[in-house]
């Protein structure tokens, strides 16, 4: 009696049963997207609940995670990421300036949560690109054409690491900002460029001069060393006690040499005379 009435209850309530799994299954692939969130490699979740709002002390890492229906998983790109971009600005003189350049950034994991609470998944076109563009704007502003085409680069990153700390500020490491190119109007560069040509042969040129001048005093300086030494050996040969040691230290040289030889020096008061036919 017992089966049978067990039987008899659950064939009564099987088509509820079978109504609720077809009505669970149904949920489910319906907010499949809402309730499963896969991670892939490179990226984080920051978990929005609708009774407690943005979960800003907890980045959920790669991997299969659930929710509720009624919470989101927003997943950000957490590898250094790249935007190139071009851009026209103003010099001092209102020459106009073509600068092409590129940002590498990624976001600060730790505290993906509150970039996403203060600023959202657009970040880099509401925070990084008006950063960057505001100061290469300022800085060229500033500068003369010459100024552009020879440090422009150096003076523009000096500039920019002040935008990047303001980044760092609001959640987001900016590993580079490169300035690929910078371009000015086509007579201007030929102009700039003829005068810095100018410039370096100008500098040559005064090298150059400054070189002979050099050499010239080098030679001055050794000819005075030179008549310096004559006026010497010149005065040293006006004096008759030095010719006679000279004579003496000569006649003592050639008398000890092994050539038969006969030397006579006369005069009063001349050498002795030396003589040696042993040979």
């Amino acid at each position: 009696m017992k089966k049978k009435f067990l039987l008899t209850w659950f064939q009564k309530i099987a088509p509820t049963l079978l109504l609720m799994l077809v009505l669970i299954v149904f949920f489910v692939v319906l907010f499949i997207n809402d309730i499963l969130h896969i991670i892939y490699p490179g990226h984080a979740g920051v978990k929005w609940s609708i009774f407690h709002g943005t979960q800003v002390n907890y980045v959920y890492p790669e991997g299969f995670h659930l929710t509720w229906p009624a919470n989101k998983m927003y997943i950000y790109d957490v590898r250094i990421q790249e935007i190139s971009k071009e851009l026209d600005v103003l010099s001092k003189k209102g020459l106009r300036v073509h600068l092409l350049f590129s940002i590498r950034f990624r976001p600060k994991y730790e505290y993906l949560g509150l970039l996403h609470q203060n600023i959202g998944m657009d970040y880099p076109d509401k925070v990084i690109l008006p950063e960057i563009e505001s100061v290469l704007r300022e800085t060229i502003g500033t500068l003369n054409s010459d100024e552009i085409y020879t440090s422009g680069r150096k003076i523009i990153a000096g500039a920019i690491n002040q935008a990047i700390e303001q980044l760092h500020q609001r959640y987001i490491l900016v590993d580079d900002v490169l300035i690929r190119k910078i371009i000015l109007p086509e007579i201007v560069a030929n102009a700039i460029k003829f005068k810095i040509e100018q410039k370096h042969l100008v500098d040559a040129h005064e090298y150059i001069v400054q070189k002979e001048e050099k050499e010239a005093r080098r030679k001055y300086v050794e000819a005075e060393g030179i008549k310096k030494k004559y006026q010497v050996i010149l005065q040293a040969l006006q004096d008759e006690k030095i010719l006679k040691w000279e004579g003496i230290q000569a006649t003592k040289d050639i008398s000890k040499s092994e050539n038969a030889k006969v030397l006579i020096i006369g005069g009063k008061d001349g050498l002795p005379i030396i003589f040696n036919s042993s040979q």
